[in-house]
């Protein structure tokens, strides 16, 4: 099983892909390869029994390429633990260093990172860690871009993407921080936050890559 492999079960798995089938168009948007290079590899892993494809609907996991996808999200998760706590990396690069460590990590080796980390339940960017037996819990969230002004929320979780991390860091900005969206600018304008003392702005997209907990939690 190469790394390049393992990395389209994952994605598909983050897509949904153990439940529903996904396309090959968001695929090779998240992967950022080209359509033709996503249908080659489908095909492969179709042949390894890893998922099955649809023509012009796309591809779902089988149950081999969940537990697959599952155990690289498990090492990848409990590696972001390690470096941000014991190592002082950023958010952005735990991102960056996990995805290779993923791939060189054995259960053998992800199960005793878990108990020297003292069991974490969630990723630095809010993601719920599978335990060894592969189950997940997640939560119920919303999308901050679904908040009106005036609402306050938690956030709970951010997607992984370089630039997002990079600025909520430097903003002071972490998994569990109360926000307060102060308006809300109109045709995918920034969203103005309430942040502990001072005020930002973000833009519309990374107000989709932020999700929150209900209001109930802020009271």
């Amino acid at each position: 099983m190469t790394p390049n492999k393992e990395d389209y079960l994952k994605e598909l798995y983050k897509l949904g892909g153990s439940e529903r089938l996904v396309s090959n168009k968001q695929l090779s948007q998240t992967l950022k390869v080209a359509p033709a290079s996503v249908s080659e590899m489908l095909a492969k892993l179709n042949q390894e029994a890893l998922l099955t494809t649809e023509p012009y609907k796309g591809a779902k996991l089988t149950k081999d390429g969940i537990e697959i996808a599952v155990s690289l999200l498990r090492g990848h998760r409990l590696w972001e633990v390690f470096l941000i706590r014991h190592l002082g990396y950023s958010w952005s690069e735990a991102h960056e260093d996990a995805e290779l460590l993923e791939h060189v990590s054995p259960s053998r080796l992800t199960n005793r990172l878990e108990r020297f980390l003292n069991y974490p339940a969630y990723c630095p960017h809010g993601n719920a860690i599978p335990d060894q037996n592969g189950q997940i819990k997640e939560g119920s969230l919303m999308l901050l871009s679904t908040l009106e002004a005036g609402k306050t929320a938690l956030i709970k979780k951010v997607q992984e993407e370089k630039e997002l991390l990079d600025y909520l860091q430097i903003q002071g900005i972490e998994i569990g921080s109360k926000v307060t969206v102060l308006a809300v600018d109109a045709y995918e304008g920034p969203y103005t936050l309430a942040f502990k003392d001072k005020t930002i702005q973000i833009s519309h997209k990374a107000a989709c890559q932020i999700y929150v907990s209900a209001n109930d939690e802020c009271l």
